[in-house]
């Protein structure tokens, strides 16, 4: 069985480095985990590009196609804004996954509030400004690492992911935030119940004060007929924080489909 891992902002792939090593010694071979950077994370960001939320569903739907053709239906795992690419593809293309999991099923809520630095980018000018400060050319490279380390993501991480970040995520990051303004999410929201097609887990970090609630990560759980797992003190940088726990849970959980 494939497994197909997509990360999220302001990442990249490197994220992934500490549980892909773990899941390994879980009994998950290298070969059969794929690693997708989404355009603009990563990976370059085409100039046609919109980088709104249907066009990175499209992108993944596309690589999943791909990858499905060759080696049949993937259990497909999404962090950060990756998790909501993986919710929008459950809800239109389950033909393409055995399972999904997803960290920010919480967003999604009605009532669902976008943190600080969300609002941050949405701001005309704000965000250009906050944006140049971290992604652009004359940033401070130490500053910006020890901005997620104090975050919650591992120094060795952040200092991978800090080395891929270019002005073009920042540009990626812009677009993206602004099209997903309230009630876009709450919109989508509504129709989570299609993600129940393929069994789905939420990843509830107790320590992810920016994608939900408790209560809201829950509601919109049970909406999309998914499972919970719950990582008690760990934060948005989970899979990297505590890669055993979390590798624990991503396997039982496959193991159980």
């Amino acid at each position: 069985m494939t497994t197909v891992l997509v990360h999220g902002n302001p990442e990249t792939a490197a994220v992934w480095d500490p549980l892909l090593e773990t899941l390994g010694t879980l009994g998950v071979p290298g070969e059969q985990v794929v690693r997708l950077s989404p355009p603009g994370f990563g990976a370059p960001l085409p100039d046609d590009f919109p980088a709104t939320p249907e066009a990175y569903r499209d992108w993944l739907v596309g690589e999943l196609e791909a990858l499905v053709a060759e080696h049949g239906p993937v259990d497909l795992v999404g962090h950060d804004l990756g998790g909501g690419h993986t919710l929008r593809v459950a809800m239109t293309r389950p033909d393409l996954l055995r399972s999904w999991v997803s960290d920010v099923i919480g967003s999604f809520a009605p009532d669902y509030v976008w943190h600080e630095l969300a609002q941050r980018w949405q701001t005309p000018g704000v965000g250009e400004s906050d944006v140049a400060e971290r992604f652009g050319p004359d940033r401070d490279v130490e500053a910006v690492v020890a901005l997620l380390v104090g975050r919650g993501m591992p120094e060795a991480v952040a200092t991978e992911v800090v080395a891929g970040q270019d002005e073009a995520m920042g540009r990626a990051i812009l677009t993206h935030y602004r099209s997903l303004v309230p009630p876009r999410m709450a919109s989508e929201g509504a129709g989570l119940a299609a993600a129940a097609r393929r069994p789905g887990l939420a990843v509830i970090a107790t320590g992810d004060h920016v994608v939900g609630t408790d209560a809201q990560r829950r509601a919109m759980a049970e909406r999309a007929g998914a499972r919970v797992a719950v990582l008690d003190g760990l934060g948005h940088w989970w899979l990297a924080e505590d890669p055993h726990r979390a590798a624990r849970v991503l396997v039982d959980f496959w193991s159980s489909l």
